[in-house]
């Protein structure tokens, strides 16, 4: 199978990114510190992350049976369910996907917590759909199903392929299509709350402000300046809405975690 490609965060300076917050007595970076600044500054990423680890270990990896209700419940989010299953298998992922990608140390409790505090994200947004009246239909999920390069050949959708990859890892068309579906729910519900965010004058001008501080005497390449800005603005104005929308929906939520069963 070919390498799953993971979105590079922009984590330089000009992120608000300082390696010396992250980094230990011995130099080595400490992994949680890092995701956890990712998800506050770009909280797309992880779901689009923890995405990628799923395909990823679907198809390449085996996988051992799905259900949110099977199984020991070790989370609740409103009517929805965490089982233990699910938990350990996105533990077990997430702790391999970044064990080379982050040196240093790993704690294991504060690694449990923050993929506990993600699945609880994910069942917000679940949520978040329904409270927004968001649905699929089945040709949006049959098309970002054909789209996914480990269910073609040659570039092209394979029916037999795709079940054939399923059946491989215990998994029945049904099963991975509702799984989908919950993907493409959760990710149009963030991207309906982030459309709705937009830049006020004062905004605008301050975004506007930043390009004149290095003024360019080529007017392409200071209009394309000045769009990279104010995109710029927006977007940290959209992951910070983002942020507030899921706080809002937890405070509103019965939420229980059994942190025994972690």
């Amino acid at each position: 199978m070919t390498a799953t490609l993971v979105p590079i965060l922009p984590l330089d300076r000009s992120s608000g990114y300082n390696p010396r917050r992250f980094t230990d007595a011995r130099g080595h970076q400490s992994m949680i510190k890092v995701l956890r600044f990712a998800n506050e500054k770009y909280p797309w990423f992880l779901a689009i992350t923890m995405g990628f680890i799923a395909i990823s270990f679907i198809v390449g990896m085996g996988w051992w049976g799905f259900g949110e209700h099977s199984g020991t419940v070790v989370a609740t989010v409103g009517d929805l369910s965490i089982s233990q299953d699910e938990f350990k298998r996105a533990y077990e992922n997430t702790y391999r996907f970044y064990k080379d990608k982050v040196p240093g140390d790993f704690k294991d409790e504060t690694i449990k917590q923050y993929v506990v505090e993600q699945l609880v994200d994910n069942r917000v947004w679940l949520i978040a759909a329904k409270n927004l009246g968001l649905t699929i239909a089945d040709e949006d999920l049959r098309d970002s199903i054909m789209q996914i390069p480990e269910f073609q050949k040659n570039g092209t959708f394979d029916p037999e392929h795709y079940q054939r990859l399923l059946a491989a890892n215990h998994l029945t068309p049904s099963m991975f299509e509702s799984m989908q579906a919950k993907e493409l729910l959760s990710a149009r519900a963030r991207i309906m709350v982030s459309d709705a965010v937009t830049l006020t004058p004062a905004e605008l001008a301050e975004a506007q402000a930043l390009t004149l501080r290095q003024p360019d005497s080529d007017p392409a390449k200071a209009a394309a300046a000045k769009d990279r800005a104010i995109q710029d603005v927006l977007f940290q104005k959209q992951q910070r809405a983002l942020v507030a929308y899921t706080q809002s929906l937890k405070a509103t939520l019965p939420i229980t975690i059994r942190r025994e069963l972690l």
